[in-house]
């Protein structure tokens, strides 16, 4: 098996343990008597209906989830909608998911089934704000390279459905929500926007998110920020009777992939489960350290490999097709420039890198020397964001379908 292949088997790794058929069980209880309600919105939200209805069998309700990611459920139904940028069928799907929460009472039970996808895929834009005007501050937030953290801050308060006003909803029913991380942290407040968890931010804290990344916000939506905001603050009661649980991280990916790494006889260092930052500029560091790393190794030593988690940014500068994965395996490459000894792997735990239906790519030490022979030119696609069209140039992409779980980025850098 070559190096390629190698990576490639430590990536679908990090996927197979994060798919909710084999987690979600276990944080399941019994079904509850009397009403049960399942909803939800996420690139992973239909297989969690599916594993759910495994469980408990057919069940009442709806979830939303990205066009591809469909999965057949017994009773539960399943929309598929536009993702990164919202589209009609999320925002009447979001409409009756709200319509199908608001008459339930007190003995009533309601499972939400959130991972990360929701912020795009539950959209039920404020009053004076438009779809078409909610899609045009999701497309500007996409290219800002601002962190998911604020892009949320900023989605929550335009939104009558993230910020605990899902939860609110519902009240006052009781709630589980299971989620899947995707984000660097696990805070569950920014798991798809919170769409069940209070937050404090405030109004300010979402104007000071466009004037940061020099949003140029509609005159309604720069209205809309100076009204009131729906979003739930974390003391609020509407909130006393949901309860929130993790079930998948991406810490728990990178651990299977690092124990894979060790059972094949290779040291292993994961740098951590929660980098953000610009794509090219974390591929800069991770290659300085990699190129230290191996002007300090000792003759004869096992192979060495490096993993790390979290979710990068890119700031769009050109008009290519590419995402912070792929964009971080491109400008890898340029770093090492060729360097012996150094394959690497970046992908999208969901099969989606950025916009397009790529989880990633893959590099080695001949990656420029094949480009050049194949008439490509790695810094001018750098420059374009082209990162994608680079790599199916170079046949390097990796691509596997809709994977059905979102633990976000898995990156793998080995030295042998």
């Amino acid at each position: 098996m070559n190096h390629k292949d190698l990576l490639r088997k430590l990536f679908e790794r990090s996927i197979e343990v994060a798919d909710p058929m084999r987690s979600l069980a276990r944080f399941l209880p019994a079904k509850p008597e009397g009403r049960v309600l399942v909803v939800g919105a996420g690139k992973a939200s239909a297989r969690m209906a599916e594993a759910v209805e495994a469980a408990w069998g057919p069940c009442d309700g709806l979830v939303i989830t990205r066009h591809g990611h469909g999965r057949p459920c017994q009773g539960i139904e399943i929309v598929e909608a536009s993702h990164p940028v919202p589209d009609a069928a999320g925002m009447v799907a979001t409409e009756r998911m709200l319509d199908l929460l608001a008459p339930l009472g007190e003995g009533d039970f309601v499972l939400a089934l959130i991972s990360g996808g929701a912020s795009a895929l539950l959209c039920a834009p404020i009053d004076g704000v438009s779809l078409a005007e909610k899609q045009a501050v999701n497309a500007m937030l996409l290219a800002s390279g601002a962190p998911i953290d604020r892009m949320n801050t900023l989605r929550k308060h335009l939104s009558r459905v993230k910020g605990g006003q899902l939860a609110a909803a519902a009240y006052p029913a009781r709630m589980l929500a299971l989620m899947i991380s995707d984000v660097p942290g696990d805070d569950p407040a920014f798991i798809g926007s919170g769409p069940t968890i209070g937050d404090s931010s405030t109004l300010e804290d979402a104007r000071a998110v466009a004037l940061r990344w020099q949003l140029p916000l509609p005159d309604s939506v720069r209205a809309a920020l100076l009204r009131p905001s729906g979003v739930i603050a974390p003391g609020d009661p509407r909130l006393a009777r949901v309860e929130n649980r993790i079930i998948a991280a991406p810490a728990q990916s990178l651990a299977a992939a690092a124990d894979m790494g060790r059972r094949a006889g290779w040291q292993v260092q994961v740098l951590s489960d929660r980098l953000e930052g610009e794509a090219r500029e974390v591929a800069v560091d991770q290659a300085r350290l990699v190129m230290q790393l191996a002007a300090d190794r000792k003759p004869g030593a096992p192979p060495l490999l490096l993993l790390s988690g979290g979710e990068l940014t890119v700031t769009r500068r050109g008009d290519g097709l590419g995402g912070p994965n792929a964009e971080f395996c491109l400008a890898l490459a340029l770093a090492l420039n060729g360097a012996e000894g150094i394959h690497a792997l970046a992908g999208d735990t969901d099969g989606v890198d950025g916009g397009a239906e790529v989880a990633g790519a893959v590099i080695g030490p001949d990656t420029l020397a094949k480009a050049q022979r194949l008439g490509e030119d790695a810094s001018l696609a750098l420059a374009r964001n082209d990162a994608h069209r680079f790599f199916a140039a170079l046949g390097d992409q990796v691509i596997t379908g809709p994977t059905l779980t979102n633990v976000n980025d898995f990156r793998a850098i080995l030295l042998t």
